[in-house]
């Protein structure tokens, strides 16, 4: 548990509308298991149990929602927390779930199927909200990059200057709310892209390499692995 030495009340975001389209599975990806337990119970725990003051939202398409008592069951006792549906863009979800946020508070974004969210990675995110106003967490890449110039040609990019984003993206709600009356783009990838199309600068935090996000077969054997470790 974070001991909440502020009076900025924190509200998490959790966007799970994925499909599963990569997972070739016809349960979306958010409800299937790892360690016996639909991925989105570990999403939603991790938080619980981190900021147990704090007002979860989670954010379903509409059509999935009947299927959140897979999750909830495995709740030893009823959970706090808002349920709201999402739209046909992150956008529109992040958006859906930013509906009832009041001013002056803390905004973490989260993607539902990135299940091993640490303690201190959510400490650093608030952190980092409230110092700077909009941070987003961040990994070195490891691999060798290229970038395709056209058919059978690349160039190689220099992977010091590259780094991987993940969630929770954070933000002052001050920020982040105005960002989101606006109209959606096509360039609005995340929520760090939206608020700096208004010209506000978002600054990078140290990531977690667990913090990997299951949109894969193979991202599902990798989060069974990291569970094992972590029992």
């Amino acid at each position: 548990m974070i001991e909440n030495q502020n009076i900025i009340p924190v509200y998490v975001v959790i966007v799970a509308g994925g499909q599963g389209m990569r997972m070739g599975s016809a349960l979306p990806k958010q409800f299937l298991p790892i360690g016996g337990k639909p991925i989105l119970y570990h999403t939603i725990s991790a938080f619980a149990k981190a900021l147990p003051q704090s007002q979860i939202i989670l954010v379903l398409p509409e059509h999935e929602i009947s299927k959140l008592q897979m999750v909830l069951q495995h709740f030893p006792e009823r959970i706090d927390m808002t349920v709201v549906s999402g739209g046909p863009t992150r956008f529109d979800s992040v958006k859906n779930g930013l509906k009832d946020i009041p001013k002056n508070s803390i905004v973490l974004v989260h993607d539902g199927v990135r299940p091993f969210i640490s303690d201190s990675l959510i400490r650093r995110s608030i952190k980092g909200a409230e110092e700077y106003g909009a941070v987003i967490p961040a990994i070195h890449v490891t691999d060798s990059i290229r970038m395709f110039v056209e058919e059978g040609e690349s160039v190689p990019v220099d992977r010091n200057k590259l780094r991987a984003i993940q969630t929770p993206q954070a933000f002052q709600s001050n920020i982040l709310l105005p960002a989101f009356a606006q109209e959606y783009k096509l360039e609005f990838t995340d929520e760090a892209t939206v608020v700096e199309s208004l010209g506000i600068k978002v600054r990078m935090i140290e990531g977690d390499r667990n913090n990997i996000k299951i949109t894969t077969p193979e991202d599902l054997i990798q989060a069974e692995n990291i569970l094992i470790q972590k029992i």
